[in-house]
This record gives structure tokens, C-alpha cells and sequence, in this order.
């Protein structure tokens, strides 16, 4: 469950529209995150719609990859920061590990993963790790 409240009382604006959450790391909270996230959106498209569909599908894909992929890769608490910036979302994506991902090949028949971090990667017009003594930090900007 998120630790913090989903919202906050900051009226959304292109200029200075942000929410931060945490979670505590264990599996129901990618569920929550990506509920977060929707609820980030929502708020967002009251005041600036995005200017195709298909951008509020990816930006709720990427939150549920990355969080997904810190259940997996980097047990412990984490913490999910949405921002809009003047032509789109900056995602952050804050966790315990200090191992920076990497892409793993996807073999279909064995029913493995592998594709995530390459959707990831597709989706989202920048893409940046940033290891710090904590942890890392995940930096993705999608348009909006």
C-alpha cells in the first residue's frame, strides 16, 4: 500500500504538476503504483489532455514494467515520481538496488521475460539510470 496519500491539494498546471508515492516493496504494490499513476493522470488530463491515446496507455505500462522489475530485481521499498514537464511525463522510478538494469534476450518458448526493459526503452523518448549510496534512481520521460 502506498505510504503516502495518492494526492495532494496542488492544482495541476504544465508548469508544476507533480506527485510523489512510496511503497513498501512487496507484490500488491505494482498494482498500486500503476493505480497511482492512473490517478496522476487523471488529474492531469483535467487541466492538459495528451495529445494522442495511446500516451496515457504507455506511460501506465512503463510505471507497471518498472515496478514490476524492482519486485523482481530490487526487493525493499521503492518510490515512484510523476511529473509533467513541458512536453510530456518525467517518471521516477526509486529503488534499493544500486545494480543498473540491463536487457535480457526474450525467448518466447520458455516462457521467460526479457522483453521489459527493451519496452521500456521503446516507449519512452529518454531513458537514464542514476546509481546513488542508496540505490537508483530510473529516469524516463513519455510524451504527453
Amino acid at each position: 500500500m502506498a505510504t503516502e496519500p495518492r494526492g495532494d491539494d496542488t492544482p495541476p498546471s504544465e508548469d508544476g504538476y507533480e506527485r510523489t508515492f512510496s511503497f513498501d516493496g512487496e507484490l500488491r504494490n505494482v498494482t498500486e503504483a500503476r493505480l497511482a499513476a492512473e490517478d496522476f493522470l487523471c488529474a492531469l488530463a483535467t487541466q492538459a489532455p495528451p495529445a494522442a491515446p495511446e500516451y496515457w496507455d504507455d506511460i501506465l505500462l512503463v510505471v507497471t514494467e518498472l515496478a514490476a522489475n524492482v519486485i523482481q530485481y530490487a526487493p525493499g521499498p521503492f518510490g515512484l515520481r510523476m511529473r509533467r514537464t513541458f512536453d510530456g511525463v518525467h517518471v521516477t522510478m526509486r529503488d534499493s538496488s544500486t545494480t543498473k538494469p540491463e536487457p535480457r534476450p526474450f525467448h518466447p518458448r520458455t516462457g521467460g521475460g526479457g522483453i521489459g526493459w527493451h519496452l521500456v526503452h521503446t516507449l519512452c523518448t529518454q531513458v537514464s539510470v542514476v546509481v546513488h549510496d542508496e540505490g537508483k534512481d530510473i529516469h524516463v520521460f513519455l510524451p504527453w
